[in-house]
């Protein structure tokens, strides 16, 4: 009896370490997913603020918040099913469809650059108008439109993480994205809030008595702008990488064209290996740069060719006059 005893203790500790590692390997995929998301994380995270900008402190938390909502319903009821479908259906369709992707991503990168260079945004001012002045049915509208520029951040970045796990089975994919779509959510919208109230922590610091308190609040208000231009900074070039790198690699793995792709890696190895220190940092630097060029290349040419493209804001313009 002891020893039968024994021996189900056994299995049940084996099982329990084999759950145990599998949730470990979960956890790495669903990190190394999330990383090689990162430009469109940050992207995502510098395009929300801007949604609740010039609206009443006490509604800024209830709009963020169903933002994030709106967010987890793109990513785990319309995204999530669509992917592992595709991936199930037609896998070597996933790099056509992360070409696409990295293209749209380095047209907004290359756009938002053309912005700073020209001086004027277009996105800030297509967002709608705040719904302070409007009410509920603006503030509805402003959700809806937020909602719907997250499903497409949302979208390349639950492809860009199955790309990382597609030879994984179904459910170890399942799980995975699904860590993925609930921890990138959470980080995303959690920084937003935290950024959005930022400046009412301040002012609420420097009414106080405290010198100290004062001038912690004055600081943390005049810091605002600043973290808003470096995120949007660092999301532009994140955009541009991460835009490039998914063209260079997935060209190479669709069969399209290996040139490109087996020249930037013999440029990084090249490079690495002559500095002779910290090789797989410098390589990652080498390999960066260059993709971060090829996206600004491609996103320029599609930013030229919109431009270009008779319809939209001139046609708008002509009928205005």
């Amino acid at each position: 009896m002891s020893a039968g005893l024994f021996g189900l203790l056994d299995d049940v500790a084996a099982i329990a370490k084999l759950a145990a590692a599998s949730v470990d390997d979960v956890g790495a995929a669903a990190g190394r997913a999330t990383t090689k998301a990162a430009g469109v994380v940050v992207d995502d995270t510098a395009v929300t603020p801007q949604y609740v900008q010039g609206i009443a402190a006490e509604r800024e938390l209830p709009i963020i918040k169903r933002i994030a909502i709106g967010s987890i319903r793109n990513k785990l009821l319309v995204i999530l099913p669509a992917a592992l479908l595709l991936n199930a259906l037609l896998p070597d369709a996933l790099p056509i469809i992360l070409m696409l992707g990295g293209t749209y991503l380095a047209f907004e990168g290359a756009e938002k650059v053309w912005e700073r260079i020209s001086h004027h945004d277009d996105h800030v001012g297509d967002l709608p108008t705040p719904s302070v002045e409007h009410g509920p049915d603006a503030e509805k509208k402003m959700v809806a439109g937020a909602v719907r520029t997250d499903l497409i951040l949302s979208a390349e970045i639950m492809v860009i993480a199955l790309d990382e796990v597609a030879d994984e089975g179904f459910w170890a994919q399942l799980a995975i994205l699904l860590v993925v779509a609930v921890v990138i959510t959470v980080a995303v919208y959690g920084v937003v809030a935290l950024i959005v109230k930022m400046d009412d922590a301040g002012l609420a610091l420097a009414s106080r008595s405290s010198a100290l308190a004062q001038r912690v609040g004055r600081g943390l208000v005049a810091a605002m702008p600043r973290l808003l231009a470096v995120i949007a900074f660092v999301g532009t070039i994140a955009m541009l990488w991460v835009g490039g790198h998914i063209l260079l690699v997935n060209i190479h793995e669709a069969g399209i064209w290996d040139a490109p792709y087996e020249w930037v890696h013999d440029i990084e190895h090249d490079v690495a290996h002559a500095v002779g220190v910290l090789e797989g940092l410098v390589g990652w630097c080498v390999n960066t740069a260059i993709s971060a060029v090829i996206g600004l290349v491609v996103g320029a040419v599609v930013v030229v060719i919109v431009h270009l493209l008779p319809i939209g804001d001139h046609d708008t313009e002509a009928a205005a006059h």
